[in-house]
């Protein structure tokens, strides 16, 4: 071997051994419990029963139980609508909120750091605030409601609202996210573009729509993707907020599997359910992916 050949080869055991603990690492904190929980979605694993966790006699039979099942079907179809309408919002809403506040000046730089503070705020602690807000004894809300002479149904109990609230609650924590990204984008589109088209007698609604919007379009659904992705891990504003109620009109995936381990002991079937929405994810960040590439390939 020549000596430009040993010294790649010695770069490439270098790497090796440098990535090892690394790459042990994660392993052991993400690949083990994954793997944990696929074995054990093919169990008929309970806690009132340990035998039941190496019982592989019917590998399946959790995964066919499942369309069958219809409150994982409806918590399918509330995890749906919730994305749907919580990334919509978010993303016309972080939006107008950029373009509203992409100007210079020390106020509106004031301003902007205000609307990043629900983002950088710990889940448990945006569903503690958004539950005093939702309680009629306590909430600012409500007292409001009452000097104005409004009577206002209870947000979170009421069948018509609780969805609702919970993505009110949600879109006020991730707003910010769509709102960060877009400006960004703001900031790189040239003037020059804006003040030639204000010369040839475009006005503003026409500079958004011809100039504005294609700039900023790629970052609106890549923003989008992303938060639809994260938008399953909604799990906090649930369990405090209304609990999966009234009845199941917000018990989402995830909250459903939740009670399926620890309400109902059925953990085999509580991880077939998991690996169901991890697949789901899975597909939809593929999807991000494919669409990243396909960005890049016709630029």
């Amino acid at each position: 071997m020549s000596g430009e050949g040993l010294v790649d080869a010695e770069r490439r055991r270098f790497n090796a051994i440098a990535l090892a603990p690394s790459l042990i690492v994660l392993f052991v904190i993400a690949g083990l419990p994954a793997i944990y929980l696929v074995v054990t979605s093919l169990t008929p694993f309970q806690l009132v029963n340990p035998g039941s966790s190496t019982d592989f006699s019917s590998p399946l039979r959790n995964y066919l139980l499942l369309p069958g099942d219809p409150r994982f079907v409806n918590s399918l179809w509330v995890q749906a609508k919730l994305s749907f309408w919580g990334v919509l919002l978010q993303v016309l809403l972080g939006m107008l909120l950029a373009l509203l506040l992409h100007t210079q000046s020390r106020v509106v730089e004031f301003a902007r750091t205000l609307f990043l503070i629900p983002m950088v705020l710990p889940p448990i602690v945006v569903a503690i605030i958004w539950k005093l807000i939702y309680t009629p004894d306590i909430s600012p809300l409500y007292y409001a409601a009452g000097l104005l002479n409004v009577t206002m149904p209870s947000l979170t109990s009421s069948v018509d609202f609780a969805l609702t609230a919970i993505i009110i609650a949600d879109t006020w924590e991730w707003m910010p996210f769509t709102f960060l990204m877009v400006l960004a984008a703001l900031q790189t589109i040239p003037e020059e573009f804006s003040e030639a088209a204000l010369v040839d007698g475009a006005n503003r609604l026409q500079i958004f729509f011809y100039i504005t919007l294609p700039f900023i379009t790629p970052i609106l659904v890549i923003s989008g993707m992303f938060r639809l992705i994260d938008s399953v891990k909604a799990f906090p504003l649930v369990f405090l907020l209304t609990g999966g109620g009234p009845g199941s009109v917000t018990e989402v995936t995830n909250y459903y599997a939740y009670l399926l381990a620890f309400d109902f002991n059925e953990i085999g079937y509580s991880s077939s359910v998991t690996i169901v929405m991890l697949l789901l994810v899975v597909a939809v960040s593929l999807g991000v992916v494919w669409m990243g590439r396909r960005r890049e390939a016709m630029a």
